[in-house]
Formats: structure tokens, sequence, C-alpha cells
């Protein structure tokens, strides 16, 4: 395909030339590579205002597609407003909002976010890790165990940004944008996103900061505003001055740093306070810690009988431990919101199918949600959680089961005997985070 190979060579010429500025883009949101796009949607999603659904724009997906290009060239194409729903929290009484835009709209973002990833990509920090290809959560818990049993870790800053995706200046991202891009065109397009506003319970809300919700182009633009705000302000300004090592692990905007020295750790949330606040953003004091972590303070904490402060990241709770000849070693283990959020879901959602379908029907779904949980938390020295969770969640299989008529169902005994010709799947550690 054409459009593949421009994108390649867009990315090399960026990955070579560091200043270059791209200023021929949109011509690459065409119809064949939107055609490419559109075998990506999934056909079971919900549709947008317009309730045209992915199977019903496919129907006449040439002429389609053909009528959108012809917009985009004479700039009459503009973003519909996104739907925006609120669904349940699990376990919760509060809401929280989802971002449904439409099908054409969700076409074009999957294009601009291909373009821009080739180009930005290249200038990324390594540390950087959220949304981005060929990378994933458990690489940067593992480079945070490497930091902390390789390095002379003594104080983790634990940051949180408040609503950081709602508070995104458009000013400043497009500031940012124009660092590696000069087509206006393309440009346009992102404008046109950012202000294409909300539309809920029958009223229009026009948006003014923030990324589009529920966009496929919103973790990019994250991530290349975070980029320019604060990886290169950490790498280029505060890092070089910092009185000892520091180093950060990112994950889109939740991110922390490690440091060997308690005053750089304290250095680093007042200049930070004040690097980001020039970009409409802030920090949350209620969420935002310094902890002491690592090494010595096992140590330290083994000579006079105190407990070692954890942290939370990215779903795990982080704390030091021992190995079995007594060395340390950092521990990881599933955060004890995330493991009863799990709980939560799965008895939601085996109350809501227990008697829409029958067992044999749902029992793979059941299997695949059983494994998604234990591909994902499944680290190194994570076992009795996940085991935690199985046991839990088997006892949950067994209450719903005997909960779809007033008849019981099923004995202990006849429920084991259904699981050795029905298993589910196992706790397993996917993931090794160990540093030898």
């Amino acid at each position: 395909m054409r459009t593949i190979s421009k994108l390649k060579l867009i990315a090399e010429k960026a990955r070579k030339d560091k200043g270059f500025k791209f200023n021929s883009l949109a011509h690459l949101i065409n119809e064949e590579s939107l055609s490419w796009c559109y075998g990506e949607l999934k056909v079971n999603k919900a549709p947008g205002i317009d309730g045209v659904g992915v199977l019903k724009y496919g129907e006449n997906l040439d002429e389609n597609l053909k009528d959108l290009v012809e917009r985009m060239k004479a700039k009459k194409y503009r973003p519909q407003a996104v739907k925006r729903v609120l669904i349940p929290k699990p376990g919760k009484k509060e809401k929280r909002g989802l971002g449904i835009p439409t099908v054409e709209d969700k076409l074009v973002q999957i294009m601009m976010k291909k373009i821009l990833e080739v180009i930005f990509e290249q200038d990324f920090a390594d540390f950087s890790y959220g949304f981005r290809p060929k990378r994933s959560c458990h690489q940067a818990v593992k480079r945070l165990n490497g930091i902390v049993m390789k390095t002379p870790v003594n104080y983790v800053v634990d940051v949180d940004i408040e609503k950081f995706f709602d508070k995104v200046s458009h000013y400043w991202l497009l500031r940012c944008l124009e660092e590696r891009i000069d087509d206006p065109n393309f440009l346009l397009l992102v404008r046109r996103f950012l202000r294409a506003g909300t539309w809920e319970n029958g009223r229009f809300s026009q948006s003014k900061v923030g990324t589009p919700q529920g966009g496929v182009i919103s973790p990019v633009l994250a991530n290349i505003y975070l980029h320019y705000v604060l990886d290169l302000w950490f790498e280029k300004k505060f890092k070089p001055v910092s009185k000892a090592r520091v180093e950060m692990i990112r994950y889109c905007d939740d991110f922390i740093v490690c440091c060997e020295s308690k005053k750089d750790a304290a250095n680093f949330i007042v200049e930070l306070k004040e690097r980001i606040s020039k970009f409409n953003l802030n920090v949350s004091k209620e969420k935002t810690s310094i902890v002491r972590f690592g090494r010595q303070a096992w140590k330290t904490s083994i000579k006079g009988g105190d407990r070692v402060q954890t942290f939370n990241f990215l779903g795990f709770t982080h704390y030091c431990g021992k190995t079995r000849r007594g060395y340390f070693m950092m521990g990881h283990k599933t955060q004890k919101e995330k493991l009863r959020k799990g709980l939560t879901e799965l008895n939601l959602w085996l109350k809501n199918v227990r008697n829409l379908f029958l067992l044999k029907d749902w029992w793979k779904v059941l299997s695949a949600k059983l494994l998604g949980h234990y591909n994902y938390f499944g680290v190194s020295g994570n076992m009795r959680c996940l085991k935690q969770f199985q046991h839990e969640a088997s006892k949950l299989i067994y209450k719903w089961i005997n909960r779809r008529s007033q008849k019981r169902s099923m004995t202990w005994e006849e429920y084991f005997r259904y699981l050795d010709w029905n298993p589910l799947p196992q706790p397993r550690i996917q993931h090794d985070l160990y540093t030898r």
C-alpha cells in the first residue's frame, strides 16, 4: 500500500532530521488510507450523534469516503460533536463520562494518529511508555524495578496531574505540534477536532480546553503535549542541575520520579508546579507525595522495626521486600482498589448475564475475563493476589449459578465436577520483572 510506504519515509526523515518540519501531510488522508482505517474499526461499538454505526457506514463505503475526502479538500469537513454518555462506576454511585465520536470522525482520527505517531515517535523520550507502539505498562514497571534495584534510589515522587485530559491548552498543544508540522491544512483538522465540543442530553457544549473525549487521537496528542511540557524540561532543565541521580518513568499523564536525594525530590515538586502552571495544568495536592523507598529505607526499617512506605503505579502497589535468602528486592502486587474493582465488575456481569444466556454460552466470555485479569496482573511475585482473585471469583461464579432460578442448580461437588470438564484459566506469571 502506498500510504504505508509514505509513512515509513516520513518516519525515516523525522528520525534523521530532528529539526525538519513537515509541510505536506493532509493529502495522506485519502480514500485509500481511510479504507485501510475502516478495517480497524470494531463493529459492535455504539454510534455517535448521527446514529450511523460501523456496518451501516460500510454499506456504501466507497461513496461515503469519496464524499468525505471531497469535503476535506474543500475545507468543508467539520467533525461532529462527541456524544457524551454517563456510565456507572462499579460499586460507586457516581458516574464517569464516555465520549463517542461518529464513525466518519473516527476514521479521520485514526489516520491522523498514524501520521502523528510516525513523526513524534522519533522524538519521544525513552522513559515514556503510555499509548505508544510496541510499549506497555509492564515495560514501564520493569524499568521501575530495574532503577530501584540497580541504582541508589532513596525516595520516590508519586505525582498526579489534576484532570489532565480536560485541561490541555489548545493554544499550547498547537504550538507543540508546530515544532514538527508546518502543514496548515493538517493543523486546521487538529484545531477543528479540539473545538468539536460535546453533545449531552440534547445540549451542546463548546470545547475551549482539553483533548477530544473518546477520541482515538487523544492519547497521542497527550503524549506530544507532555513531551514538550514535561519530558524535555526534565531531561534538559531539571536533571542536569539535580544534586544526585534522578530518573523518571511516565505512562501518559501517570508518572513517578525516583530520587537519590530528598532535596531533589522536594525541589522536583516545587519546580514541577511552577513549570506546568504555565501550561494550564495543576498538581493534585492530595494525590502527590514523596515516599521514602528503596534499599536503604528497607535496611533502616529492619533496624528500627518500622514498615517501609509503599506507592501505587499502573494498578500495582510497589513495596520493599526480601528474597528467600534475606536480600532486598522490590515487590509488586495488585493494588487493593483494582482487586476490589475487578471483583465488583465480575459480580455485576455475572448477575446480569446469568439468566440471559445458557451457562455454556457465557462460560467462554467468563474465561476471557479471567484471562484478561491474569494477563495484566500476572507479574513476578504477585501469585498470591492472583490466587486471591481466583478464589473470590470462584465463589461469585458458584453463587450466581445457583441464583438463576428459585431451585438450587448445583452443589459444590457438582460445581467442581463441572470445572473439571470445563476448566477456567489458571493464574500464571506472564511478565518477568525481576532484575537479576
